[in-house]
């Protein structure tokens, strides 16, 4: 007899594809998939959708930026993430010029020891020097595979430039790891922003116009030329716009290793936000675009030119988004993590004809691959990490932020109606929210070491 079995759902996800059967954990694992097969705790599935737990591998909890930290810990992002569906998630060190990357990931390891649920590492890679290549092996030892960089930032000494890039694309080449890029030309912003007037730094719309479409196609050619000159595979973050998906469509067209993510605020929002009383606090980087591009972006994601949905979660409160006069002065970021999965459910299924196989391919499988975590992690497979989600597909309700559980006092969904919400996940084979309620214990989350 399993341990706990679920039964009557529909199964999305196995080694069979998509069927109707019973799902059996034994453990922490996934034993068995089959018909009429009997658990010491039986839950009912019946007309639910039993989907592998999300991946979110874009996330930033307790991060140090603009003289604030983004508002969710470890624990309590973390169990938010679990609330929406999400049983593992990746975040980044802090990256410094003034410590090595093994110190940084040590540092995070600390901090990130309170989750919920399961977690990796990507290393943010500052102030990049040949000589430092032998970090990179060592955070492989140490089990972080994916070094992240931006190609904007360079006031705040974040900014990789050409040359160093593709130095340090050539050394993640050698070692079989992982470059994932902020991509914005920092060149064409600096000229924009040296063009405003003093009146246009107030105005928050200009955020979109100081930080353009064309900044990120830009940068995402140039990243993907580098990469393939290298030999790196390489991933883009945050993809935001038509002309970003046409650099890449056009790089992908020569090099068949490098990979995109877009994330639900360019897909659900759009820069018409910026004109409203609280604009400000749409403050993201890359800026929210116009409708074409989220139209765009939807169709690229039903024809899976885009790899996966990730959230580049990073929430702050209303007073820490307080207005100062200039869009420059706020902090950047939008919370996510919790709302993503139903999100990209009742827009992406139920209204614009993406597949429930897609669904899983971007929230799962494709970034369990893409980040080495697959089989363990994106599927459910005999053998797999039974992170299971039990998903209601009819239930309607209305998002707002009183129904959520991130550590934020603004939700930019607010008032939404959706179709879709998650009833149960479980994580390793444990219960740890059904029907609103956690039971999760603080701590509990394991690191997940990757390997090349």
């Amino acid at each position: 007899m399993y341990d706990v079995v679920i039964k009557g759902g529909l199964i999305v996800g196995g080694p069979m594809g998509t069927s109707k059967a019973d799902l059996a954990i034994s453990g922490e694992r996934v034993a068995a998939i089959g018909q009429d097969l009997k658990g010491k705790r039986v839950i009912d599935a019946s007309g639910m959708l039993v989907l592998p737990g999300a991946i979110d591998a874009h996330v930033h909890m307790e991060l140090p930026v603009s003289g604030t930290r983004s508002s969710d810990t470890f624990a309590s992002g973390t169990k938010a993430a679990a609330c929406g569906g999400v049983t593992t998630v990746i975040d980044f060190t802090v990256g410094s010029s003034q410590s090595s990357i093994p110190e940084d990931i040590e540092r995070r390891l600390v901090d990130a020891k309170r989750s919920y649920i399961d977690y990796a590492l990507h290393a943010e890679v500052i102030g990049w020097r040949k000589s430092r290549a032998w970090e990179m092996l060592k955070a492989i030892q140490l089990g972080v595979t994916s070094f992240k960089f931006f190609t904007a930032y360079g006031s705040s000494g974040r900014r990789t430039d050409r040359g160093a890039l593709f130095e340090a694309f050539q050394v993640i080449g050698e070692l079989g790891a992982l470059a994932i890029v902020h991509a914005e030309d920092e060149e064409i912003i600096n000229c924009i922003m040296s063009s405003l007037r003093d009146d246009e730094f107030s105005d928050m719309a200009t955020l979109a116009k100081a930080r353009p479409p064309l900044c990120e196609a830009t940068a995402v050619s140039d990243v993907v030329y580098l990469a393939e000159k290298a030999g790196a595979r390489v991933h883009i973050v945050h993809l935001s716009s038509a002309l970003g998906l046409e650099a890449l469509r056009r790089a992908k067209s020569f090099y068949r290793n490098a990979t995109a993510e877009t994330c639900p605020q360019y897909l659900l929002l759009t820069k018409d936000v910026y004109d409203g009383v609280d604009g400000y606090l749409y403050s993201a980087s890359p800026a929210l675009r116009s409708s074409h591009d989220t139209q765009v972006l939807w169709d690229a994601l039903i024809e899976e030119e885009i790899s996966m949905i990730a959230t580049d979660h990073c929430p702050f409160t209303r007073e820490q988004k307080a207005w100062k006069g200039r869009f420059t002065d706020l902090p950047y970021g939008l919370p996510g993590v919790e709302t993503a999965l139903p999100l990209i459910f009742s827009e992406g299924v139920s209204k614009r004809g993406l597949s429930v196989d897609a669904l899983v391919r971007l929230f799962a499988e494709n970034p369990a691959k893409i980040y080495g975590l697959f089989p363990q992690k994106g599927a459910l497979h005999i053998g797999s990490d039974a992170d299971v989600v039990i998903f209601d597909p009819d239930e309607e309700w209305t998002m707002s932020v009183d129904n959520l559980h991130m550590n934020v006092d603004f939700c930019p969904y607010e008032g939404m109606a959706v179709k879709g919400k998650v009833r149960t996940t479980l994580s390793r084979g444990e219960v740890i929210y059904n029907d609103g309620v956690f039971t999760g214990t603080e701590g509990r989350g394991r690191f997940l070491a990757r390997h090349v």
